[in-house]
């Protein structure tokens, strides 16, 4: 994978946040992972196609996913994960990838994503490459997200 092809998903990041009410996020380290991800208790998978192939896994605990889905909802409180806290997470990771879309196009990549799926299960194994995929550590308002990603250009 192109170390190059992360800096959209990191930028979208910092971007798209703030502008739904989250505090300034902080990139805290990237690393290099093996074929699966491990769910943290609550990830959300969204692929990329036509120029760029593969996906990108945005995984956190129970407890982040509730402070999302909460600020995304103004502040209602989440305690389960009912239709409206699961449709508010899967907005989020939805915006975030169109963002990074955005910036892969601006890069003379041409990209769709597909539909986020959302896992509410700690443990869950996502196969997410053949090889090593990178991972991005985010901080907001004192919570962690890790963005996996693995993608390649097609063409």
């Amino acid at each position: 994978m192109d170390a190059k092809l992360v800096n959209p998903i990191i930028d979208a990041f910092m971007e798209v946040m703030p502008q739904m009410g989250f505090p300034m996020p902080r990139r805290q380290r990237i690393y290099l992972q093996d074929r699966n991800v491990i769910s943290n208790g609550v990830t959300l998978t969204v692929g990329f196609t036509r120029q760029m192939r593969g996906k990108v896994v945005y995984n956190m605990t129970a407890d982040t996913a509730r402070y999302i889905a909460s600020t995304m909802m103004l502040g209602v409180p989440v305690t389960k994960f009912g239709e409206l806290a699961q449709s508010a997470l899967r907005e989020m990771s939805n915006m975030l990838t169109a963002r990074a879309a955005t910036h892969f196009t601006q890069l003379g990549i041409d990209v769709d994503i597909t539909t986020p799926q959302l896992s509410l299960e700690e443990d869950y194994t996502i196969k997410i490459s053949d090889a090593q995929y990178l991972t991005v550590e985010m901080e907001i308002g004192g919570h962690k997200v890790d963005i996996a990603l693995a993608v390649e250009r097609t063409a």
